[in-house]
């Protein structure tokens, strides 16, 4: 008689910026932390899917894939998400990251290995949070009170389709469209259309930056950046770390 043996895929808890205080209680992600597999041939064929790579899904569908933990894929913050892909890439094909990266003095590609286990957490005062995604900002010029919250993974989705539609129309409204999803009501006024029209008509530009700034320093996250070292010596610090089809393709 054969015996059966079950074979188990090895796997690592990935800690979430957010230490999953931005999430409610009763939702799993509330632990601050998720359960992930090491990748197999099986991601592989997501990573190699053209569908996938042509509708810009691969990078989701291969994190769905991995995770084992029982969350909402759609619940995650932006910042918690991008840790999953960062940690996703190490346990794949390792922490070393080979890129050809243009010198930013003599514009010539030099090869640059970026160890991605360096990566760093934001700095950011999670006393604020409450286990709820909701944030009280004051525009300081017009002097209204806003509540906001962080985007989620589905409202990227929602906000990408939605331009994608506007710019057809050769409509830009990037800016706009992000306000929109991120604000939740405008002097207590929850209402949807209050919001759009508010932000259509009266939001000021100095106020919508200041907004922007803020909601971009208490978002946790990671600093995805990277410090350029080039062959002759010349330093360059805090660069963005680039993140396409080839973070998951290692050269070396």
């Amino acid at each position: 008689m054969t015996e059966n043996n079950t074979m188990k895929l090895p796997t690592e808890i990935v800690e979430l910026p957010s230490k999953g205080l931005v999430y409610p209680q009763d939702n799993p992600l509330s632990s601050g932390k998720i359960e992930m597999k090491y990748m197999t041939a099986r991601e592989e064929d997501i990573l190699t899917n053209q569908n996938y790579i042509k509708n810009g899904t691969v990078f989701d569908k291969l994190l769905r894939s991995l995770i084992i933990s029982a969350i909402d894929f759609d619940d995650l913050v932006i910042g918690d998400k991008n840790a999953i892909l960062i940690a996703a890439r190490v346990l794949g094909y390792g922490k070393d990251y080979t890129i050809d990266y243009p010198h930013p003095q003599t514009g010539e590609n030099e090869e640059i290995t970026i160890d991605l286990t360096t990566i760093k957490e934001k700095e950011v005062d999670l006393t604020i949070y409450r286990n709820v995604n909701e944030f009280t900002f004051k525009l300081p010029k017009s002097g209204n009170e806003i509540t906001f919250k962080l985007l989620t993974h589905k409202d990227e989705r929602i906000i990408e389709d939605e331009t994608k539609g506007l710019k057809r129309a050769n409509i830009n409204s990037q800016v706009t469209t992000r306000l929109k999803h991120m604000i939740l009501s405008i002097n207590g006024d929850r209402e949807a259309k209050a919001v759009r029209d508010f932000v259509d008509n009266y939001l000021l530009a100095a106020d919508s930056k200041a907004l922007r700034d803020y909601i971009k320093e208490i978002s946790p996250d990671l600093e995805l950046k990277f410090d350029f070292i080039g062959s002759d010596g010349y330093t360059q610090e805090g660069v963005d770390l680039p993140i396409g089809l080839s973070f998951f393709y290692p050269t070396t």
